[in-house]
């Protein structure tokens, strides 16, 4: 397998972003283009997020996106939120995941992020092990959310 290349996403990669998100959430409609494309412009210059993708011959085989938000606990620094973290289904068990979520971490780092938390629905094992492998911990804080329909 080639060498895949880790990087941030740029404007031409919402297609293959998307292509993406539709084995994530498999159920969900497809947006709207029109709409799609402006959620795209503004996560690109929000300054605050970030979604790296990892690219194997052109084409997009695994991604996440990190939220940097700003606090003025803990000394003023801020804290990382991953979301959307998926692999290409012909493309898992080779390292994509990891790569994409070690880039998300390091430019957290680079953010003097005091913490970066991930959520996950999977209640698989193996997914779960995966991200304690990757440094997250499970036992650290209880998440909890509401949802709007």
């Amino acid at each position: 397998m080639p060498e895949p290349a880790i990087r941030p996403a740029t404007s031409d990669d919402l297609p293959g972003v998307l292509a993406l998100y539709r084995q994530l959430h498999p159920d969900d409609p497809a947006p709207d283009p029109a709409a799609a494309a402006a959620v795209w412009r503004a996560l690109l210059a929000s300054g605050l997020t970030t979604t790296f993708v990892a690219a194997l011959d052109e084409r997009l085989v695994s991604s996440c996106t990190l939220a940097i938000v700003p606090n003025l606990s803990r000394g003023a620094r801020a804290y990382g939120v991953i979301e959307n973290v998926v692999t290409d289904a012909a493309h898992r068990r080779r390292g994509l995941a990891r790569a994409v979520l070690e880039a998300a971490i390091d430019e957290a780092a680079k953010a003097d992020c005091y913490k970066v938390f991930l959520a996950t629905g999977s209640k698989t094992e193996a997914t779960l092990r995966f991200y304690e492998g990757v440094g997250f911990r499970r036992d650290a804080k209880t998440y909890f959310e509401i949802r709007r329909p």
